[in-house]
């Protein structure tokens, strides 16, 4: 079920009347069953996995509770890393190993081609956080079984995040004392809509004009390809942010709160604030259980390079079983060891505000180099795109074969860079008084709605986080 679709604002109106109206202590069987609804609309078969991934970690968390020492422990995560890791490999990464074994042992076995389910690289990240976190010794088990699966599977973020922690997001679920509160109703839903904008009137109409280029890459000029990859950053983040805000609005309104996702990542001033600022559930899970793990910034300088890019390059791989997302990741690891080498981050933020402003113009390019590899459906064909965008005789000229589109294109970029650099910045949707800014709020609704019913793409692509 997506977002932006009439199916899922009815399921989410009917989801609210029936959580207000019902007894508090019942809720959670409330939300576990919409939750399992949610999923299953998709793919009934694959809740499965959702159970599967729920009970082991469950069974897990009582045993290591039990348990003094990280040593007599171990056996259990182990369990937790193997099954949840287990799932990811045979259904995302299968078919990558076999054809690389067949390439390098000259075989040919037969790819499984199975269908990949939807967000399982972001619930099975979720339940290993919460195996490892009790492994170390920083939370209780959780006893409730009800309680825990809706943990894993809780709707708003269960397909694409933000990745939410046991400590965070699991004593909220077990409180049961939420009432409907006018003030997260206009904070929740002034941040749904801001989503929708992001997603159908931003997002959905770029990706018309991105598609098509990408697709007739060897037609275009170089000029077009850098055009057309400014306003895929521009998609991304627009398609990603809008879902969280959706996610995070929804979940507001019920009277939960979930961790901020994006802080304007655009405006960094270094690739390690970029990566502060962008799919933050996703970089701190990867610092807090891989790059600290492996040895963090310990060991020597050579090491914490290592670390880095080792940890960047599994980012990659993360997003998708295929080597222009390994070169995404590579990419990105590199720039943090430089940046390390050099102590950038720490200098840039001591100069001026002419040479910080460069510094993200900058910032911006190295991350657009980047997500050519990660938009280019191979890694030939990203080779082929940066080549004609650094051959001055493919350069000039710009592509534009729809007016009408590219128009909207246009001015709904530019309303959102706007928004984003005016209002979004400075708008506190986690404020408990939004009647302070009630006209201002009130306002910002009417503007965006309206963009969204004349502008809006009433059938929009599925988010781009729902593939992996």
């Amino acid at each position: 079920m997506l977002f932006n679709s009439i199916d899922f604002l009815i399921f989410f109106c009917v989801v609210a009347l029936l959580y207000f109206a019902s007894k508090p202590k019942h809720r959670w069987i409330l939300l576990l069953a919409c939750s399992y609804f949610f999923y299953m609309y998709w793919k009934w078969e694959y809740i499965i996995l959702i159970i599967f991934s729920t009970g082991i970690d469950y069974m897990v968390g009582l045993k290591m509770s039990e348990l003094e020492t990280k040593k007599e422990r171990l056996p259990y995560l182990l369990v937790s890393l193997f099954s949840n890791l287990g799932l990811l490999v045979i259904f995302k990464y299968l078919d990558l190993l076999t054809f690389t074994f067949n390439e390098l042992a000259d075989t040919s076995i037969p790819l499984a081609d199975l269908i990949l389910p939807m967000g399982i690289s972001f619930y099975t990240f979720q339940t290993l956080s919460y195996s490892i976190e009790i492994y170390q010794g920083k939370i209780k088990c959780e006893r409730h079984l009800g309680k825990f699966a809706l943990y894993v599977s809780f709707f708003p973020q269960l397909v694409a995040g933000p990745i939410e922690r046991a400590s965070s997001l699991l004593p909220q679920l077990k409180e049961n004392k939420n009432k409907f509160q006018y003030n997260n109703f206009v904070n929740g839903l002034t941040q749904v809509i801001i989503g929708f904008f992001k997603k159908v009137v931003v997002a959905d109409t770029i990706a018309i004009y991105v598609d098509t280029i990408y697709i007739t890459h060897d037609s275009q000029t170089g000029f077009t390809l850098l055009f057309a990859t400014y306003l895929f950053a521009i998609q991304i983040y627009c398609d990603f942010s809008g879902y969280t805000d959706i996610a995070i609005g929804c979940a507001r309104i019920l009277g939960y709160d979930l961790m901020e996702n994006f802080k304007q990542p655009y405006f960094s001033k270094s690739i390690t604030e970029f990566w502060r600022r962008w799919h933050i559930s996703l970089s701190t899970w990867l610092r807090d259980y891989l790059y600290i793990p492996l040895g963090g910034n310990k060991g020597g300088k050579t090491s914490m390079y290592r670390n880095l890019i080792i940890t960047m390059l599994l980012g990659g791989l993360w997003h998708g079983a295929a080597w222009n997302y390994l070169i995404w990741g590579l990419l990105n690891g590199v720039y943090l060891a430089i940046e390390k080498k050099l102590k950038y981050h720490s200098f840039i933020e001591k100069q001026s505000m002419l040479i910080k402003g460069l510094s993200t113009v900058l910032v911006f390019h190295l991350i657009c180099f980047t997500w050519v590899f990660f938009r280019a459906e191979t890694f030939d064909k990203a080779i082929s795109i940066i080549d004609k965008i650094f051959t001055v005789e493919y350069f000039f000229n710009l592509e534009i074969r729809d007016t009408s589109v590219f128009a909207t294109i246009v001015i709904s970029t530019a309303l959102f860079f706007l928004l984003e650099v005016f209002v979004f910045k400075k708008l506190n949707l986690r404020d408990p008084n939004p009647e302070q800014n009630r006209v201002k709020l009130i306002a910002l609704k009417v503007v965006l709605s309206l963009f969204i019913l004349i502008f809006g793409i009433s059938e929009g692509s599925q988010f781009i986080y729902f593939q992996f």
